[in-house]
């Protein structure tokens, strides 16, 4: 092998007649009688290489024997490239390198699928050669991208005062939400290690510390249901402070956010970022991670829904919709297929009206008079070829109905722009919500999450309706941060664990160390916790969080390119001490 001399996208014009060694795979051959052209690639570009048998000294019989994906080691010397053959899509188009000698380093085998088309077998293929899949450009500059972006990261956080600090892998089993990844004691038999779900407990001790500002690049591991922008194994940029309140974490993060995306991507987002309450995310967007890049907001219709003759919505507790500018066009298919789209997400259906001659038809629209139809027509703004929306139920499964069906028809219609960025704080969420099927109340951010100050009575007398001083950073209709101010009184802390339903000796068994922790000086401290991976595929524009993870595992919490979770030997679980056991149902 030669020792290279350049990277394959690095030689220009000012490198005429200059020695060159290049190492990479071959990434296209081109035969053209007594000369071969091999595009030569590495992780830095492509450069041509040219095989003639007047300058190349060895077997050129062998080297029209080269395939795609072989590895080569190549000696020449560069020159011009003809006008006519000048490639103005290559970095390096305007030279070749006509090659002198060459070693073949390692011969590849006939690929599972092609790489130039990564569109043309199926992600569970790819996933089985992911080494093959992370050759494609656009994978290797997402992992580029996330390479940077932590980089960023500890630049700008570093330069404010933080100091990283790690915090254990192995750690105690608490309630946190998800179900934990257990890891077996051998030498505490019956005992085990939780892998960390975030590393909430830790940082708030660190607070206790007196360490002040903590920041970690940490990975976080959840045994739940996967979706399409969730791993089993995932990356937070986690970070805490002391004697701070919302609006020095609000300050902090978003300035954080700044220096990435315009270190990462050169793009300025707005200062400061807007905020919403829960409460106003919800009533105008059907979601508490709202896109922002387009309009449908939700409106109220209960009141004409109700003067109408449309008895189906009477007495529901709510009724909202929106109105699709255009959406007159849609069929009668598609309007099926959307009502469909609503029910998967709780609706009995999908109401719809269509403004045509300043009034409205179709749908449900002789329930509605002339006079009613104008009056809806001016107050929500309903022109001519419009469609209006509506569904009424309960006001949670309406709101959340209406909020994934506006993201539904905004993807169909292609309404948000390309390269546009819109944060949103959401603030002010509910302390807990309430668990129907197990009749109790559940934490919505984390049993650690102080209340509102006014509110703090109402833990004692409405609880259902206490605030607390939770907040997300979404961006794009992606939760990218989640975090709160935290509770630092041992006796809020106890309030609210029984609340929750832990009994105070549950919550020493299980939190003991934290609630002793708090009694000894616990400052006022808040953070926060960015969903790395969800972060670098907003910076890299893909909707896959696939993308931007160099081993991700499957939506079943697969590796299907190292067969992992896999079984272990007898002698294993014996050292252990498990039996397995048939999974009910099997």
């Amino acid at each position: 092998m030669y020792k290279r001399s350049h990277s394959c996208g690095e030689l220009r014009k000012s490198d005429i007649g200059q020695l060159v060694n290049l190492n990479g795979w071959v990434n296209t051959v081109r035969l053209h009688g007594k000369v071969v052209f091999v595009d030569l690639r590495d992780r830095y570009g492509k450069t041509q290489v040219v095989f003639d048998t007047e300058s190349f000294l060895g077997d050129f019989e062998a080297v029209k024997k080269l395939s795609m994906e072989d590895v080569l080691s190549i000696q020449g010397t560069l020159r011009d490239r003809d006008e006519a053959a000048v490639n103005p899509k290559m970095d390096t188009g305007e030279i070749e390198v006509v090659v002198s000698e060459y070693f073949l380093l390692n011969e590849a085998s006939p690929l599972p699928f092609v790489l130039s088309d990564r569109n043309s077998a199926e992600e569970d293929l790819r996933l089985k050669y992911r080494y093959l899949e992370l050759r494609i450009e656009d994978l290797q500059k997402n992992l580029l991208i996330r390479h940077e972006t932590y980089q960023a990261t500890r630049t700008y956080l570093s330069e404010n005062d933080f100091v990283e600090v790690e915090t254990p892998v192995l750690m105690k089993s608490t309630p946190e939400g998800a179900r934990d990844y257990l890891v077996p004691s051998r030498i505490h038999p019956g005992k085990f290690f939780a892998l960390p779900q975030s590393p909430q407990i830790y940082k708030q001790i660190l607070m206790i510390s007196g360490l002040d500002r903590y920041f970690q690049i940490v990975k976080c591991f959840r045994d739940e249901d996967l979706r399409a922008d969730r791993q089993p194994e995932f990356t937070q940029i986690d970070v805490e402070m002391s004697f701070v309140d919302e609006e020095d974490v609000f300050s902090h993060m978003e300035g954080l956010t700044r220096h990435i995306f315009k270190t990462v991507r050169d793009i300025n987002l707005p200062d400061p970022f807007p905020r919403l309450t829960y409460a106003e995310a919800m009533e105008t967007y059907g979601s508490d991670k709202p896109d922002l890049r387009f309009k449908l907001t939700l409106k109220d219709i209960k009141f004409f829904s109700d003067t109408s003759e449309f008895n189906a919505f009477k007495s529901t507790e709510t009724v909202k919709g929106f109105v699709v500018l255009g959406g007159a066009k849609y069929s009668r298919k598609i309007i099926d297929e959307l009502t469909e789209f609503a029910k998967k997400y709780k609706a009995k259906g999908l109401a719809w009206m269509k403004g045509e001659n300043d009034g409205l038809t179709g749908g449900i629209s002789k329930f509605f008079s002339d006079d009613l139809q104008k009056e809806m027509c001016e107050k929500l703004g309903i022109s001519n070829d419009d469609i209006l929306f509506m569904i009424g139920d309960n006001k949670m499964t309406t709101l959340t109905a209406l909020g994934a069906l506006r993201s539904e028809i905004a993807r169909r219609e292609n309404l948000a722009g390309t390269g546009v960025f819109k944060p949103v704080w959401v603030t002010d969420f509910p302390m807990f919500e309430h668990d129907q099927d197990k009749d109790r109340y559940i934490a919505m951010h984390h049993p650690f999450t102080a209340p509102r100050e006014d509110d703090i009575e109402k833990l004692e007398s409405d609880p259902s309706n206490a605030l607390s001083r939770g907040y997300d950073l979404t961006l794009n209709g992606h939760e990218i941060a989640g975090g709160s101010i935290r509770i630092h009184s041992p006796q809020v802390q106890e309030k609210v664990f029984s609340i929750l339903g832990l009994s105070h000796e549950e919550a020493v068994e299980k939190f003991g160390f934290l609630v002793e922790a708090l009694s000894y000086g616990a400052p006022p401290h808040g953070g926060i916790a960015f969903g790395f991976d969800r972060l670098v595929m907003v910076l890299a524009g893909t909707e896959n969080i696939r993308d931007v993870i160099a081993f991700p595992k499957t939506t079943s919490a697969a590796s299907l390119m190292d067969a992992s979770p896999s079984s272990v030997s007898r002698q294993q679980l014996d050292e252990l001490g498990i039996q397995l056991k048939e999974k009910p149902g099997n």
